[in-house]
């Protein structure tokens, strides 16, 4: 059977560094970082006082107020960056077959901040069983892709994929196959998370996964620098329209890139650490490769997982330089986790566009907040640290890893 082949009709976006795709990419170039002090709720206790929020959003601007109400900010997010890249992408203006049309997303954690209401309001009760009826509804990870076919009537699969971190890249992977193996025409793929909560930050604190740089916020996410001290949590989402090529054509929809190759992996090491030798991070790319076809002298972009984490920069540094060989000097690499902060669930799917971005334009964003090499990183990759480079890129990569060891990466390919 031969394989139909994938590519990307349109993007969306809602990230702490900008409220839509254009704004997103133009800060991206910038080095805009989005770490600020936390707004969403009373941080004083905490040992990480910050993180990266979305700025500026108020929900009764996409959405009405009794709609609002029944929708988690993980849910809101998700449903305006699947209405930007649906508009981007002229599905609904070219009356695509919505019975061939899909929704696919990725979360992480889900709807927190319902969750933590809800448990604290019954907690404050006295024992009286009293929740919200849309409580479980606008708390179940797999709502988001239900509300978006939902609102457009897409009958096409439908489901989330978790597995932390690599969620939503999960996502796309799941997506491409389907769309390979001809079940669905189009499908709409994408990730979103809202965990800045007192939960999610107290949780990610008592990991010892979060920077505690207070006194600087703006730099606390530096990934590959030798005084790294932990990522910073961050909220938003992303979504990408596949297609499949022939139906793309026909339609005479723009296409931005094919989505030619999907890798997975697991660590099978430990519950939060990478494994030490990167053992899953090569695995994950190698299997992409494979299924690209591509070799790895090909590649000319990845952007890297790169949190900011003392174990984690160091074991996907050494899997790229091992993979690679001599061409990984060659390669521009970079992490934009260092501007958005870690968008856990969506980061695969924003740093996907991030990726796809640097084919259509040329240009590879920086990693900011570099300051210190670290000697245990061959200085020898090329890191883009600081300030953004024009690179003529046909093939770029983006890694994304989870707790759990949970990796996916995925290529794109200019056509």
């Amino acid at each position: 059977m031969e394989l139909k082949r994938v590519v990307v009709t349109g993007f969306g976006a809602i990230t702490p560094i900008g409220n839509n795709a254009k704004e997103y990419w133009e800060n991206l170039l910038k080095g805009e970082s989005g770490a600020a002090p936390i707004t969403l709720f009373d941080s004083t206790n905490f040992k990480t006082k910050f993180a990266c929020e979305v700025k500026n959003f108020d929900a009764l601007n996409y959405f009405d107020k009794k709609e609002a109400k029944k929708m988690d900010r993980n849910s809101q997010f998700g449903q305006i960056a699947a209405r930007e890249a649906i508009a981007h992408s002229r599905l609904i203006e070219d009356n695509v077959n919505k019975d061939r049309v899909g929704v696919i997303w990725g979360s992480g954690i889900g709807g927190l901040e319902t969750f933590e209401t809800e448990v604290l309001g019954w907690a404050a009760s006295n024992n009286i069983p009293r929740f919200n009826p849309f409580f479980i509804p606008k708390m179940i990870a797999d709502i988001t892709p239900g509300n978006i076919s939902i609102e457009y009537g897409f009958h096409g699969p439908n489901y989330t994929t978790v597995s932390a971190c690599a969620s939503s890249a999960n996502a796309l992977i799941d997506a491409k196959m389907l769309i390979n193996l001809g079940k669905a025409d189009v499908i709409v793929c994408g990730g979103s998370e809202a965990a800045v909560t007192a939960s999610g930050m107290g949780g990610f604190n008592a990991m010892h996964a979060l920077s505690t740089r207070n006194d600087d916020p703006k730099t606390a996410s530096r990934p590959f620098d030798k005084d790294r001290d932990g990522f910073v949590l961050g909220e938003g989402a992303g979504c990408i329209i596949l297609e499949e090529y022939e139906h793309a054509k026909q339609r005479g929809a723009t296409i931005y890139a094919e989505l030619s190759g999907g890798g997975m992996s697991a660590d099978a090491h430990h519950m939060t650490a990478p494994h030490p030798e990167g053992l899953g991070a090569y695995l994950v790319m190698k299997n992409c490769l494979e299924d690209a076809g591509v070799t790895a002298d090909e590649v000319d972009h990845i952007n890297m997982h790169g949190t900011s984490t003392p174990l984690g920069d160091i074991a996907e540094s050494n899997a790229i330089a091992r993979l690679f060989g001599e061409h990984a000097f060659d390669i521009q690499i970079n992490s934009t986790k260092s501007m958005t902060g870690h968008l856990l669930g969506a980061a695969g799917v924003i740093e996907a566009i991030a990726a796809l971005h640097t084919i259509i334009h040329g240009i590879v964003p920086p990693t900011i907040n570099h300051f210190t090499d670290d000697e245990n990183i061959d200085s020898r990759l090329n890191f883009t640290f600081n300030k953004a480079v024009e690179k003529n890129v046909e093939i770029a990569m983006s890694n994304t890893f989870g707790f759990g060891g949970h990796n996916a990466c995925v290529l794109f390919k200019k056509l």
